[in-house]
């Protein structure tokens, strides 16, 4: 495979539908493919997620790399979770779960989190949505967010200090503009 497709799946080859329904390599924003260079390898096993998995990268990278994990990929956007199912199944990532964020069974706990939130739906929705999803983290759970960081991730990260009180949250890797954050409980 091309260097898309190295990125993407970290090392190993896979071919994708994206939004424009053709199938090829895939194209990632700048980004995800920060995440997917930066984060640590993924645990053995466990619960992990992928919060605004978009066409799935994120959640088909963690399940090839640990296939005996359950990895839910979760969007707010129908399209986005029948395109992840599509290209898991296409790409024998059979341990990914697809779902609305709605229909994630509510007492889930997650041992991973990758995800490359939405900035731009604005201040108190990226608030909401990760005080949704990170204190679902397990005892032992880790996150890793991408955030531009002419987009706020300095701010986000002092936020995210205050509002979880019992987590560390730190600055982990920069990429070309993009700061990958570390969240996890704090023992």
């Amino acid at each position: 495979g091309g260097g898309g497709s190295d990125t993407w799946l970290r090392g190993q080859d896979g071919r994708v539908e994206t939004w424009n329904g053709v199938v090829s390599e895939a194209r990632l924003d700048l980004g995800t493919s920060g995440l997917l260079r930066h984060a640590p390898g993924p645990p053995l096993d466990g619960t992990f997620l992928d919060r605004g998995c978009g066409w799935g990268p994120l959640a088909m990278a963690m399940a090839l790399e640990s296939p005996k994990a359950a990895v839910w990929a979760v969007d707010v956007n129908e399209r986005a979770v029948d395109l992840t199912t599509r290209n898991a199944a296409a790409n024998s990532a059979a341990n990914v779960h697809a779902a609305l964020a709605d229909d994630v069974p509510a007492d889930l706990r997650f041992d991973l989190i990758w995800s490359n939130p939405p900035i731009r739906v604005g201040k108190q929705v990226l608030h909401e949505l990760l005080m949704a999803w990170l204190p679902r983290l397990s005892p032992s759970g880790s996150a890793y967010l991408v955030v531009q960081r002419n987009l706020g991730s300095d701010s986000l990260l002092s936020w995210l200090s205050s509002a979880l009180p019992s987590f560390a949250c730190s600055k982990y890797a920069s990429s070309k503009g993009y700061r990958v954050l570390e969240v996890r409980r704090l023992a």
